[in-house]
């Protein structure tokens, strides 16, 4: 990712969270309009994710309604069967005490039948529990992608925001197992429902409070459940940070390319302890919503089992006084604890959808991140391919989001068809922002940005960005061959093998690459393939350098694109740039003064306004800031230079 966030930006709560939270009513006569609120959110946010599922694959809707009425009809079923069994055996009971005749054979079709369910029962779960984790994987798979496409289209800026960066960690974590997760819930109440409905059905011959009675003691375990499941969805929320702060502390300390850093100044200990610190402090809370919400269920458990002890002698009185029979007892018990475990399933599934369809709120935020740098206009203007460019920037300033310094101060600069410009400055002056904000990374703050006379917000932004070939300085490093590392500097052009060597030619990574075990095909870095190849810095910048040899760009930008290279290696280069941004608009960033000198334009740049601008020659003579810039740096390799000759002379 390019860019961070500014340093000091990252408040405790972010404003997605806040603006999540519906106005909590100030009145009793608030409280209808609360609560309906609250009812379309809830609503409306599992809608998104029933259309996330059908939009993945719609069979998977069709096969959960199934199993939802198979779920809430085999309980009944189930009963219905052990029941008849229970007064079959009874009546057998019966018959053989008082000598009275007896078919056996009922029985045995009665168990041929119990068994025979199972069996389906069995068969039908397997099946279904094989076909749902099919389900998830191509749902989290769906999502996954939507993710990554909206992410390509999202804002630089955006990643320069804490509270975006919570918004994609959640919507992230949540991707895979929320959505099926929630469909499970939903349809589980379908299909307790339908059992509890049957039940109360069956109950209702004997007592018609006893299912009221258990239904009534079941509210306030339902108002605790919604109660702490909001409580602990906004703890999460509020605590995003810290939980940021406890993958970066484990994630760092098994970073290969931190490791050796880690190890040397002994740092292990010192990140451990602070991952301990911030868990401390983020497992305080949540252990306390956990222990408050069981405390209250307890309570609550202790009242329920009392009623419910109540209410089975009440049904064994019945069977002592002969008005049912045996098997009556284990139907009629069996739909208490039926209708008790139901309303308990329908508390804790529909707090859990609740819970979960808050959680997916972090995937929608990040889905309506919108995005800014787009055309202006309806029909945008198409960039003049192969053909050298001229660039404008008039009163361009810029400040990064959420902060007030400006980094780019009222810039004006006028780069002319085939010109070549060096940027120079100290760290910190603005250079790499101002390329960002010519490429339109970034929008400026204020004033506007021309390219051949446009502003380049009017221009199709696909079009703008395939003109330049650009290396920053933090170029990319990725796990692939040698060949698509090259390749993507122009990845519409895929590989051409003659052209992939010609750009490593020209960027002396030719050299390496030869030696490497399978040449162009070598797979860099041990990601992925056990015979992948770590480079030197040098020759990842070699590789950075042939990305743009292949790129088939209008205007070059390269911004410290020697840094990692010796002397000779970097005016190797040079001279093959040279050749390569011949009628070319060219725009190098470099601390290395020495590349300066041919441009035909230096731009000095300091706390990001233009302090100087000219050739070298007329710079020197001002004897300004670059002056003393390259001055300085003229010294040092002198010293360098005496220093070497005098350590390497005889004695």
């Amino acid at each position: 990712m390019v860019g961070g966030p500014p340093p000091g930006f990252m408040g405790p709560r972010s404003e997605a969270t806040e603006k999540l939270k519906p106005p909590k009513p100030k009145s009793i006569r608030e409280v209808p309009g609360f609560l309906k609120r609250l009812f379309v959110d809830f609503f409306s946010r599992l809608f998104y994710i029933f259309r996330l599922v059908w939009d993945a694959k719609p069979w998977i809707l069709f096969v959960m309604v199934f199993m939802a009425i198979y779920n809430g009809v085999s309980p009944v079923l189930n009963a219905y069967i052990a029941a008849a069994l229970l007064n079959a055996l009874g009546d057998a009971v019966t018959a053989f005490t008082t000598g009275a005749p007896f078919v056996f054979s009922k029985i045995l079709y009665l168990l041929l039948f119990q068994f025979g369910y199972i069996f389906v029962n069995s068969l039908i779960h397997s099946v279904y529990n094989m076909v749902i984790r099919i389900a998830g994987e191509l749902v989290t798979n769906h999502i996954k992608i939507r993710i990554i496409d909206k992410a390509k289209t999202i804002d630089l800026q955006s990643f320069d925001r804490p509270e975006f960066y919570e918004k994609l960690e959640n919507a992230n974590r949540e991707a895979g197992s929320r959505p099926i997760q929630i469909l499970n819930a939903s349809f589980q109440i379908v299909s307790t429902l339908i059992s509890m409905l049957s039940f109360v059905a069956i109950l209702t011959s004997v007592s018609v409070t006893a299912p009221i009675l258990i239904i009534v003691l079941a509210i306030p375990s339902a108002i605790i459940n919604f109660v702490y499941r909001r409580k602990n969805f906004f703890y999460m929320r509020r605590r995003s940070k810290e939980r940021r702060q406890m993958n970066y502390y484990s994630d760092i300390i098994t970073n290969k390319d931190a490791v050796k850093e880690i190890r040397l100044f002994n740092l292990s200990d010192t990140f451990i302890g602070r991952y301990k610190e911030t868990f401390k402090r983020y497992f305080a809370g949540i252990r306390k919503l956990i222990v408050r919400e069981g405390s209250w269920h307890i309570g609550l458990s202790a009242v329920s089992s009392a009623v419910n002890c109540y209410l089975f002698l009440y049904i064994a009185k019945k069977v002592y006084e002969g008005v049912l029979k045996i098997g009556d007892y284990s139907l009629y018990t069996g739909a208490l604890n039926s209708i008790s475990n139901g309303v308990t399933t329908l508390i804790n599934t529909t707090a859990t959808i609740y819970e979960g369809t808050l959680f997916i709120d972090n995937m929608i935020a990040f889905m309506k991140e919108e995005q800014t740098v787009v055309p202006r206009l309806a029909e945008p203007l198409h960039v003049k391919r192969h053909c050298a460019h001229t660039i404008e920037l008039r009163n361009v300033s810029f400040r990064y989001p959420g902060t007030e310094k400006m980094v780019i101060k009222n810039v004006n600069l006028l780069l002319r068809e085939g010109e070549t410009a060096v940027l120079v400055g100290l760290n910190g002056a603005g250079k790499t922002t101002l390329i960002k904000l010519i490429t339109r990374l970034y929008d400026p703050t204020e004033g506007e940005i021309l390219l051949d006379g446009h502003d380049i917000r009017d221009y199709d932004l696909a079009e703008l960005y395939a003109m330049y070939g650009i290396i920053f300085q933090d170029f990319g490093k990725y796990a692939v061959s040698v060949s698509e590392n090259i390749m993507f500097g122009d990845v519409k052009r895929g590989i051409i093998p003659s052209e992939i060597e010609e750009a490593a030619r020209q960027s002396s990574a030719d050299a390496f690459i030869k030696d490497l075990p399978n040449g162009y095909d070598t797979p860099l870095m041990r990601i992925f393939e056990q015979n992948g190849i770590e480079l030197s810095g040098g020759q990842w910048q070699k590789l950075s350098i042939a990305r743009a040899f292949y790129s088939d760009s209008d205007v070059l930008i390269l911004d410290e694109p020697t840094a990692s290279l010796d002397p000779i290696a970097e005016q190797e280069i040079f001279n093959q740039f040279d050749r390569l941004r011949e009628d070319k608009t060219t725009i190098f960033v470099s601390h290395r003064l020495s590349s300066a000198t041919t441009a035909s334009k230096i731009i000095v740049l300091e706390s990001g306004m233009i302090a100087e601008e000219g050739t070298h020659a007329e710079l020197m003579h001002k004897k300004g800031k670059y002056y003393e810039l390259f001055s300085t740096q003229a010294r040092r390799y002198i010293t360098e230079s005496e220093t070497t000759e005098t350590a390497a002379t005889p004695r």
